[in-house]
């Protein structure tokens, strides 16, 4: 763990902020904050930097009375400290960011009509593909990929006896869109009903794991081996790879070829999941107002552009994303714009306060589907239905 703890110098009020975060990201973040405090000399930033199990921590500074008075979380996580009470109720210190933030990354953070942090970035995953690999193939890049029968066909004509057309993922956050782009889900958009044994839910379970163990265009677990997915697809072993925006500072140095993204196959009646990440304030805090200063001042468009620029995330700021810095045409990937696109046909994804339990016990039933052993409909049977439902 590192922490850069500010000096309390006298008559300077402290602001406690924590995050996670790589090393690149907190070295903006350090440097932010240096900005910030020449222009507010009356404040002192003290930075906690949690690079491992934040939450744990997170979990435990509230315990103990000691929370920051900003924490930086994610809409994964949010739903535990706003059914806690833990959390201000932001909207009255941001009353205009429906016209400055896009709606979906709001709706992330927004429970009963109260917004409970401003987000920073929105999360989607994207087809990035190898453009040498199609034209060696004599395969039509297409302009946008309408079905997952179509991102089947174009990974079956993809694939040779070294080369597999996409990636897979026993990762929940991947699979998920499958799920999604066929009209079904894990919870309903409510969040009161466990819907992953509907039939388009099970129909594209059985899909996702045929991809390695019926049509053999994805590759298994062991073909795998030590490396990763990202990996085989930066040494040209994988056609696409369905990953998130922060593969792109990694692919920028590391790969080759010429290389773009599309958008995965979605409408506006099966809607893509989104997640987001931002700003939140302790309800307990004593320096609310000083909090909301930051805070103002780290949504800002002028800081927003900052990360954008590493090509890190997606900015939730309209202005910041739809900006040269995000869309720049200079640096891959050139259909940069795919990322906002795809928020037309997106929705929070639905989670609750036992989303990580729930993920746990998917994780374990998935197995012997993803292993070729069991079909989806077998996996899920009243029983774990049952068990489900019980979290809601």
């Amino acid at each position: 763990m590192f922490i850069f703890v500010s000096q309390n110098e006298e008559n300077k009020r402290i602001i406690k902020f924590s995050s996670w975060g790589s090393q690149s990201e907190i070295n903006i973040v350090n440097s932010l904050i240096l900005e910030f405090e020449k222009q507010n000399k009356n404040l002192k930033i003290d930075f906690m930097h949690f690079p491992q199990n934040y939450f744990q921590k997170i979990h435990m500074l509230f315990a103990s009375n000691l929370e920051p008075d900003i924490i930086f979380i994610n809409s994964q996580n949010i739903n535990l400290y706003i059914n806690a009470g833990l959390l201000e109720d932001l909207s009255k210190y941001f009353p205009n960011a429906d016209e400055i933030f896009y709606e979906s990354s709001l709706d992330c953070f927004r429970k009963n009509d109260k917004l409970y942090a401003i987000p920073r970035d929105i999360s989607n995953l994207v087809i990035y593909y190898n453009k040498d690999l199609f034209k060696e193939r004599g395969v039509k890049i297409p302009s946008k990929i309408k079905s997952l029968d179509e991102l089947k066909i174009l990974s079956k004509r993809l694939t040779t006896n070294d080369v597999y057309g996409i990636n897979f993922e026993e990762d929940m956050l991947y699979w998920q869109y499958y799920l999604a782009a066929n009209g079904g889900g894990i919870l309903s958009d409510d969040k009161k009903s466990v819907i992953i044994n509907s039939k388009q839910s099970l129909d594209a379970l059985n899909f996702y794991a045929d991809l390695v163990n019926k049509y053999h265009i994805a590759p298994s677990k062991a073909q795998i081996g030590s490396m990763t997915t990202a990996q085989m697809f930066i040494n040209g072993k994988l056609a696409m790879y369905l990953g998130g925006r922060w593969m792109v500072p990694k692919f920028r140095e590391t790969i080759s070829f010429d290389w773009d993204i599309l958008e995965f196959p979605s409408n506006t009646k099966n809607k893509l999941y989104i997640d987001a990440s931002g700003w939140a304030v302790s309800r307990k805090s004593k320096n609310k107002a000083d909090a909301i200063k930051l805070i103002e001042y780290m949504s800002s468009k002028q800081t927003i552009d900052k990360f954008a620029e590493i090509g890190l995330i997606i900015p939730a700021r309209k202005d910041s994303a739809q900006s040269e810095i995000f869309l720049d045409s200079n640096k891959p990937p050139k259909n940069a714009i795919a990322f906002i696109e795809m928020l037309k046909y997106s929705k929070p994804t639905p989670v609750n306060e036992n989303y990580n339990n729930i993920n746990d016990i998917l994780k374990e039933k998935t197995q012997s589907l993803f292993f070729g052993e069991k079909r989806a409909e077998d996996i899920f049977d009243a029983k774990t239905i049952r068990k489900l439902e019980s979290m809601l």
